[in-house]
């Protein structure tokens, strides 16, 4: 229509209409909801529309599920980098404990930098309403927490301190592999996964093989239980009771010529006060959700969402713990 004042044409804004004129917002989520389940391919062939189309239609769903989730002020974080390309490409990923769901994906690395880009956008005020910071033993996201959010108690998260330990028994299975020859090896080979799942999800075949395994190796047993103890260190209530155990678990490694054990043990001396913070009651959260989301981000990755886009891929991380429109 023409304006009035000026003479020009001017197009009116119809607010049901999407981003894409040639769709109505109604539309689009309906897209939007019908790709969290599918792949964009397969919803582009269903539809059909093009595939860029049908992208773009669940970019501006996802842009208003953040926007109607609101700005966020957590309490209490998580903080994880997940690997986005080969050559150790790193993106930082932080979310929110108490609601449970991502709210920021950034940076350029997994460097203090980076992690400093989160607080910036978060804001000063916010930032030092963080109470509980949970993130992995990497020296720059401690860093840039203490820095930016000095009310916030550090919480080394208890799947990568496992993950340390599992390490460390998987160098026992090698070296002991190593040490052994012929006929004796037989029960090693192929063991790994064995060794290092937890039993509750091995089959019934595995946890024979894992039996077997822990009889005929008297080193590997030892290592075995001595990893599977470990864990209750983050069941007490009091650091006192924590510490005891930790020292107990640490006199056991004597004269067990365990040195990747040693060494595991060595680290954990250094980074206690990020692993005791979990004994205060104010810091009670679940430690699984960060690994639960890393297992949801990694099956985004592998259904192959438009992963060259860097933004879809952001708005997908953001967006997979929301309720739908």
């Amino acid at each position: 229509m023409a304006c009035p004042d000026c003479g020009g044409v001017k197009r009116e804004r119809v607010e049901f209409l999407a981003d894409n004129a040639l769709y109505t917002k109604r539309f689009a989520y309906y897209v939007g909801r019908r790709c969290r389940s599918a792949t964009v391919k397969d919803i582009a062939e269903e539809l059909k529309l093009d595939w860029h189309t049908v992208k773009e239609l669940d970019k501006q769903y996802m842009r208003a599920q953040l926007a109607r989730a609101g700005g966020p002020a957590p309490k209490a974080i998580g903080i994880d980098e997940i690997s986005i390309r080969k050559r150790h490409t790193y993106r930082i990923v932080v979310s929110d404990l108490i609601r449970r769901r991502p709210i920021w994906f950034g940076g350029e690395d997994r460097s203090e930098a980076s992690m400093s880009q989160f607080y910036e956008w978060l804001g000063d005020k916010k930032s030092r309403g963080i109470g509980l910071a949970v993130m992995d033993m990497w020296k720059p996201f401690r860093n840039a927490t203490v820095q930016h959010a000095p009310n916030a108690a550090i919480l080394f998260d208890k799947f990568h301190v496992m993950r340390h330990l599992g390490e460390a028994l998987d160098q026992v299975r090698k070296s002991e592999y190593a040490r052994l020859s012929g006929k004796d090896r037989r029960f090693i080979k192929g063991q790994k996964y064995t060794l290092l799942s937890n039993r509750e999800n091995l089959t019934l075949e595995g946890r024979q093989a894992l039996k077997t395994l822990l009889a005929a190796n008297k080193r590997l047993n030892t290592a075995y239980l001595l990893k599977e103890s470990f864990g209750q260190l983050w069941s007490y209530h009091s650091e006192g009771w924590a510490r005891r155990f930790f020292d107990n678990w640490r006199s056991a490694l004597k004269w067990q010529r365990l040195a990747p054990y040693e060494k595991f043990a060595k680290m954990i001396e250094r980074h206690w006060d990020g692993i005791a913070a979990y004994c205060k009651p104010e810091n009670k959260v679940s430690l699984g959700f960060v690994e639960g989301l890393n297992n949801k981000i990694r099956v985004i990755q592998r259904r192959a969402y438009g992963l060259r886009d860097e933004e879809y891929l952001r708005l997908k991380i953001l967006t997979c713990m929301l309720p739908k429109l």
